[in-house]
C-alpha cells in the first residue's frame, strides 16, 4: 500500500457513516446479544479460542451480525475473507477457496469466510462452496435475515452451527448511542451535543431494536443541526422526530418476517384473541401487504379452523373481501378489521380436518370397493344388479335410514368428529346417533386400531448423546425429563449440574442448550473420572466442563479456575442434595451463582421413606419375638435424625429451601413404583456381613440393632433364608418416594 493509497484509505474512513466507523472490534465493544456472546456462551468460548467452526448468523437487520463477523476478522490469527452474496459468483467462490488451499498449504493456516446476505446464493454457488466448507479448508460465517432452514441449502446448514440474533433491546440501543456522542475518535466525542433524553426515547422507539437506525437518525440529527451561539448542537425531541420519522417495520414480503406475521395473525385468530389479530393485521397493512392476500387467508382459516362451528363465517368473510374489492383503500381497510373481529369472535371447530384423515386413507390403504346397493343403477342394474338393495332416505321418516355406505372393510371407520362449539354443538348428537344405527346395520368388518411408530435420526453424534439409560431404567428416564422440563431451559443457556454422576441429565442439558454451556459437578471423584472419559469423545468446544467437588466447595472451585463471575441460568440436579449435612447453607452458597431469576430444579429422593424391605416378604415363619426384632431394627435404620442421608424428610427439605431464600418455591411428592429382578446378587448385597467403605449392609445395621439384644448371626441366617424363599429370582414392586423442587433466585441476591 503507497501513500496515496493509505491516504485515500483513512479519508473513506473519516467520512464513512457514523454506524461503520462506530463498529465495534473486540467482544467487550459488542452490544446486545448477551444470549449468545455472553460469558461462558459457546460462541464467545469458540471467538476467544479462536476455534470457530462454520456458523450462521441468522437474525433482524442492525442486530450485530456483521458487525460480530468484524470482530471475529479483528481476533483471530485465520486469514479473513468477506463476500457479498449479492455481487459475489462462483468465480469469486473458487478464487477464495484456491487461495485457501494454498494458505494452508504453504503456512497451516485457515480461512474464514464472511459471507453477507449467504441467503441470495443459488443453489449452484452454495454447492461450489460446499466441499471446502465440509473438508475443513474454508470456516463459513454466513448472516443473513431469513430463516436459513428455508433459504440455505440443507447440506450447508448441516455442517454449520445456526445462531439467532435478536432485536436489540432498549437498553441496548441507548448504550450505542450515548457511545456514539462520547467517542472523540470515531463518533461526536469532540462536539458539543446536547441530546434530549427524550429525543432519545424517540430515535430507540422508532428504531426498533435496530443499531442502525438508531445511528443513522443520530448522525442525521447531529450533522444537519447548526450550534447554537455557545457551540452546543442541541437534538430535542422536534429535531429527532425530523431525523427519523417513520418506524421501520421488520417485513418482507417474500421472506421471513411476512411468513412469521401471518403465522402469528393466524394463531391469534385460531386463539380467538380479538386484540392480537388487529395488532398483527395492523403490522400487515402497515408494511404494505395485499389485502387481497389477506383476505385469502382469512377465507381458508374460516374453513379450517371455524368451520361448521359458524358456517357463516366464510359467507361474511367473502361479503368483506367483495366489498374491499369495489371500495379500495383506505376506507377498505374497515372491512378487513370486520372480517377480522368476525373470526376472532367466532366459535373454532377444526373438524374439516376428517376429510384428510380420509385422504390419508386413500393413499395408503388399498381401495374399498363401492358396495353394490351404492353403485350407478341407470347402467348396469339388469346385468349386474347394480344398486339393488339401496334405501332412498327420503322415503323414510326423518327422511334418514341405517345402511351401509362404507366399504366393507371399511366399516366402523370414523373421520368426522363433530366439535362441542356453536352451531355443531347441535349436530354432534345426532350425528353420534346415526352413528350407533350406522354400526348395528353392519354385516362385517371392524375398525382396526393403528400403531404409530418412529425412528430416532442416526448421526454418530446424536447416537453418542443419546446414550442408553436402560441401566438407570425406566423410572429414572421420566425423573430426567420432568427436571429438565421445570428448568425451562433455552438453546443458550449455561447451566449446572449439581450432581452429575453417570451424566444422566448431563447429556441431555448438552443436547437442549446447543449454543448454551454445561457445567458437570460430580461428587465422587472415580465418577468425576469416568464421566471426563466420556466427555474427550466429543468435540473441544461442545464438552461438558466437568468438576470434582461437592456443592459447598463449588465458589472456590470456579474462582481457581478464573471463572469467579460465572452466572448459570439455570442448576439442576437429582439427589444433589442427599448427603449434606446442612442443606440451607449450601444453597445459600450456591445461589450467587444463579443469575437473577435464574431457575433451581431439583429431584431429591426421600430415603426417610425408602421401600422397607419387611413389606417385600411374610416373615411368619420366623416367630412373632425375632419377627417383631426385624421390623424394629430395620425402622432404625431410618431413625437418627443426625443421618444427612436418611434423617430428613419432604418438610426439612422445604424448610432449608425457604431459609436460603429460593423464591417461587414449589416442592411437590411423588411415590413411583417400579418393578426389580431380586437375583442372588442382589440377596448377597442385602445380607453381606462384611463391607468395606461406604454405608453399613442391610445384614449389618440388623447385627447392630439395640432392639431387645439385637440379631445374633444365627437368627440373621434364618432370615436371610426366609428372604431368599420367598424372593429369589422373583420380580418385585419396588416404591420409591421422590421430592420434586422448583424456585428462583431472587432479583437481587445479597
Amino acid at each position: 500500500m503507497d501513500l496515496f493509497d493509505h491516504a485515500r484509505r483513512e479519508q473513506i474512513e473519516r467520512e464513512a457513516p457514523l454506524a461503520a466507523r462506530m463498529r465495534p472490534r473486540t467482544l467487550d465493544e459488542f452490544a446486545g446479544q448477551e444470549h449468545i456472546v455472553g460469558p461462558g456462551r459457546l460462541l464467545r468460548r469458540a471467538i476467544q479460542a479462536d476455534q470457530l467452526s462454520s456458523v450462521i448468523f441468522y437474525g433482524p437487520p442492525g442486530t450485530g451480525k456483521t458487525t460480530l463477523a468484524a470482530v471475529i476478522a479483528n481476533t483471530t490469527a485465520s486469514h479473513f475473507e468477506t463476500l457479498n452474496a449479492v455481487l459475489a459468483g462462483v468465480a469469486d467462490i473458487r478464487r477464495v477457496t484456491k487461495d485457501a488451499q494454498e494458505r494452508r498449504a504453504l503456512y497451516n493456516q485457515r480461512t474464514i469466510l464472511f459471507v453477507d446476505e449467504v441467503h441470495r446464493w443459488n443453489k449452484a454457488q452454495q454447492d461450489a462452496l460446499l466441499p471446502w466448507v465440509e473438508n475443513g479448508t474454508v470456516i463459513l460465517v454466513g448472516a443473513t435475515t431469513e430463516n436459513p432452514y428455508f433459504s440455505v441449502n440443507r447440506p450447508l446448514v448441516s455442517r454449520s452451527r445456526i445462531f439467532q440474533f435478536r432485536s436489540l433491546t432498549e437498553a441496548d440501543l441507548r448504550a450505542i448511542a450515548r457511545s456514539a456522542l462520547a467517542d472523540p475518535e470515531r463518533g461526536y466525542g469532540k462536539l458539543k451535543v446536547n441530546l434530549h433524553e427524550q429525543a432519545l426515547t424517540h430515535l430507540v422507539d422508532v428504531a426498533n431494536g435496530d443499531a442502525r437506525g438508531v445511528l443513522n437518525a443520530l448522525e442525521l440529527a447531529v450533522e444537519t443541526t447548526p450550534p447554537d451561539k455557545e457551540g452546543v448542537i442541541v437534538v430535542d425531541t422536534a429535531v429527532a422526530e425530523e431525523s427519523i420519522q417513520r418506524r421501520a417495520v421488520l417485513y418482507d414480503k417474500d421472506g421471513d418476517y411476512h411468513y412469521d406475521t401471518i403465522s402469528a395473525f393466524i394463531k391469534s385468530l385460531r386463539g380467538s384473541d380479538p386484540d392480537a389479530a388487529l395488532y398483527w393485521l395492523a403490522k400487515m397493512v402497515y408494511a404494505g401487504e395485499d389485502p387481497r392476500f389477506i383476505f385469502r387467508r382469512m377465507l381458508i382459516f374460516a374453513g379450517e379452523d371455524v368451520g361448521l362451528a359458524d358456517p357463516n363465517a366464510i359467507g361474511v368473510v367473502t361479503a368483506c373481501a367483495e366489498a374491499y374489492d369495489r371500495v379500495g383503500l383506505p376506507e377498505g381497510r374497515f372491512h378487513l378489521a370486520e372480517a377480522v373481529l368476525y373470526l376472532a369472535t367466532a366459535s373454532k371447530s377444526n373438524s374439516t380436518l376428517a376429510f384428510f384423515d380420509a385422504l390419508t386413507l386413500v393413499e395408503q390403504e388399498q381401495e374399498g370397493e363401492v358396495p353394490t346397493h351404492l353403485k350407478d343403477s341407470s347402467r348396469d342394474k339388469e346385468g349386474f344388479g347394480h344398486g339393488q338393495g339401496y334405501l332412498y332416505p327420503h322415503a323414510f321418516r326423518e327422511h334418514w335410514i341405517a345402511q351401509q355406505y362404507l366399504p366393507d372393510a371399511l366399516q366402523g371407520r370414523t373421520f368426522y368428529q363433530p366439535s362441542d362449539q356453536g352451531h355443531e354443538r347441535g349436530i354432534r348428537d345426532q350425528v353420534a346417533r346415526r352413528r350407533e344405527a350406522q354400526l348395528a346395520a353392519m354385516v362385517e368388518g371392524e375398525s382396526q386400531l393403528e400403531v404409530l411408530t418412529y425412528t430416532v435420526g442416526d448421526r454418530v453424534h446424536d447416537r453418542w448423546l443419546q446414550r442408553t439409560i436402560s441401566n438407570a431404567g425406566e423410572r429414572l428416564g421420566r425423573v430426567r425429563d420432568r427436571v429438565l422440563d421445570a428448568a425451562r431451559l433455552q438453546r443458550h443457556h449455561v447451566v449446572l449440574d449439581l450432581n452429575a454422576g453417570s451424566g444422566l441429565l448431563t447429556w441431555e442439558i448438552l443436547r437442549r442448550t446447543p449454543e448454551g454451556g454445561v457445567w458437570a459437578l460430580v461428587q465422587n471423584r472415580d465418577a468425576g473420572e469416568r464421566l471426563r472419559q466420556q466427555v474427550e469423545q466429543l468435540p473441544d468446544l461442545e464438552r461438558p466442563v466437568v468438576i470434582v467437588g461437592m456443592p459447598e466447595e463449588l465458589p472456590d472451585l470456579l474462582a481457581l479456575r478464573d471463572e469467579a463471575g460465572l452466572h448459570f441460568d439455570a442448576m439442576v440436579g437429582r439427589n444433589a442434595l442427599a448427603r449434606l449435612s446442612d442443606k440451607a447453607e449450601v444453597l445459600r452458597l450456591l445461589l450467587p451463582l444463579l443469575r437473577p431469576g435464574g431457575r433451581l430444579a431439583l429431584a431429591e429422593t426421600l430415603l426417610k421413606h425408602a421401600q422397607r424391605l419387611y413389606d417385600l416378604v411374610d416373615l411368619a415363619p420366623l416367630g412373632d419375638d425375632l419377627r417383631q426384632r426385624v421390623l424394629e431394627a430395620e425402622e432404625q435404620i431410618y431413625a437418627n435424625p443426625d443421618d444427612p442421608v436418611v434423617g430428613w424428610d419432604l418438610t426439612d427439605l422445604q424448610r432449608a429451601l425457604e431459609a436460603a431464600g429460593i423464591e417461587d418455591l414449589a416442592v411437590e411428592q411423588q411415590v413411583q413404583e417400579t418393578e426389580i429382578l431380586v437375583s442372588k446378587a442382589t440377596l448377597d448385597r442385602w445380607f453381606a456381613t462384611e463391607v468395606e467403605g461406604g454405608r453399613p449392609s442391610y445384614a449389618q445395621h440388623l447385627l447392630a440393632s439395640p432392639a431387645r439384644d439385637g440379631i445374633t448371626a444365627d437368627e440373621l441366617a434364618l432370615v436371610r433364608a426366609t428372604y431368599e424363599s420367598q424372593l429369589a429370582n422373583q420380580t418385585i414392586p419396588w416404591r420409591t418416594r421422590l421430592a420434586y423442587v422448583v424456585g428462583r433466585a431472587p432479583h437481587s441476591v445479597t
